[in-house]
């Protein structure tokens, strides 16, 4: 793994594995109006929508869906500690924060995740409980921070503004939650875009919060290590993804009686901004837009082709020892399983720990495919942020399908974040790790500075 690793909860990757070259979890309702939910919802609401329609399955319990303010982590250990800052090239230096190590002695000390997507901005601030942790804030929010990268190769001034806006918003949560220890990772916008350091500066000076872009290979670690418990119990090699908006991650790997072990793992440059801007307008006949389907198709199957043979003795010995398993975070997986659901809005409770079957999956992306974006964009969970993007999201899914042929999907509405917060706090009961940092100084300055 890369040398910045947290030391606990450690999931191993093959240097052989190769890299070429993760909704926001925000949905519209219907005539593209939100649902308002930057906040996590309080345990005991009712959800919405319609009951689980037969042939579906929530993992831990059929039928129920998981508390979403709860994700199982490993045990935090509380004692009073100075505050961490990391710089950009890695080097710890304390940094005392009273109230922070007043919190910490408490044992009510709060963590966060920063994930900045090629299309959204998440940020998850939880607590230690027990051997889990509450999520206390949430925020999430389309950005499109990689628009029009495929082409220029840059990060737009515009996305950059939209970026810098949602990351105002992150810094204000974090300075009034007094957070504790934080990390925040970017991810393929900033991998690729020649001026991607030059925006993480820019981020640091304007905000306080001092972004680290990850590689691929780490990202695909973080996903793993965040929705691996929703997986389906079952024997043999199982399949993790994760669809983001510039690049899509396939891991292979073993369960074991914690974090799972990678066996491979492949990264592409295909998601669902970028695929999108690729492949050109979609074309005004259902003809045309069909068409432009099965391009996007052909072009993730193509990238995917040298991992699918790597992975053949795995497809096969899986298969031999039962069902096989497979198991989607992204966007594309919990917008088309709340179309399963027909659900009114989106609902996280609901979604996140689904078991659909992949047929169902196929003849959505199918339905959509030949739709024109404005009944797209009528459609409940999908709205005008994610009309546009869907279509490739579908069209990855479907080479996934083809790649390792479940019978059923697992859905998970959680990922980079959970990860990094799983890593976070297990990390304090062994001490220091780069990349985490405590954001109260800089991030307290920066906002005082506005």
């Amino acid at each position: 793994m890369a040398d910045h690793d947290p030391p606990v909860a450690k999931v191993e990757v093959p240097e052989n594995a190769g890299a070429a070259g993760r909704p926001s979890r925000r949905r519209k309702g219907r005539k593209g109006k939100a649902k308002a939910s930057s906040s996590p919802q309080p345990s005991g609401t009712k959800a919405k929508g319609k009951a689980r329609p037969p042939g579906s399955a929530c993992k831990p319990e059929a039928g129920k869906a998981p508390r979403a303010e709860k994700t199982v982590v490993a045990p935090a250990k509380a004692s009073a500690q100075p505050a961490r800052s990391v710089q950009q090239d890695g080097r710890v230096q304390s940094a005392r924060s009273s109230s922070a190590v007043s919190g910490f002695a408490s044992g009510r000390q709060a963590y966060a995740a920063i994930d900045l997507g090629t299309n959204n901005c998440r940020l998850l601030i939880a607590r230690p409980s027990g051997e889990n942790f509450t999520v206390i804030d949430a925020f999430s929010r389309v950005v499109r921070l990689g628009e029009g990268i495929a082409q220029s190769g840059r990060l737009s001034d515009a996305a950059m503004e939209r970026t810098l806006g949602a990351l105002r918003v992150c810094a204000d949560k974090l300075m009034r939650r007094n957070v504790y220890l934080a990390r925040s990772v970017a991810t393929e916008a900033c991998r690729r875009a020649s001026n991607g350091p030059e925006f993480i500066d820019r981020v640091r000076r304007e905000t306080g919060i001092q972004l680290d872009i990850i590689s691929a290979r780490e990202e695909a670690r973080l996903a793993v290590l965040g929705c691996h418990v929703l997986l389906e119990d079952g024997f043999g090699p199982a399949m993790i993804f994760d669809i983001g908006g510039g690049s899509t991650e396939l891991v292979l790997i073993e369960s074991t009686g914690t974090v799972p072990r990678i066996l491979d793992w492949q990264s592409v440059p295909w998601g669902v901004v970028s695929l999108t801007e690729s492949c050109g307008p979609e074309g005004t006949t259902q003809g045309e837009r069909l068409e432009r389907y099965r391009h996007m198709h052909s072009l993730v199957a193509e990238s995917f082709s040298a991992f699918s043979k790597r992975v053949a003795p795995a497809r096969e010995s899986a298969s031999q020892e039962g069902p096989l398993r497979l198991l989607g975070t992204s966007g594309t997986v919990t917008t088309l399983a709340s179309l399963h659901l027909e659900l009114p809005q989106y609902d996280r409770r609901m979604v996140d720990g689904l078991i659909v079957p992949a047929e169902s999956m196929r003849g959505i992306s199918s339905r959509l495919s030949s739709m024109a974006i404005e009944d797209r964009r009528e459609l409940n969970c999908i709205g005008r942020e994610r009309a546009d993007l869907v279509v490739a999201g579908c069209a990855i899914l479907e080479a996934i399908l083809d790649l390792w042929p479940a019978a059923r999907l697992g859905v998970a509405d959680r990922g980079i974040r959970e990860g990094i917060l799983r890593s976070l706090i297990a990390s304090h009961s062994t001490g220091p790790a780069s990349g985490i940092r405590n954001m109260t100084d800089t991030i307290r300055n920066a906002v005082g500075a506005r």
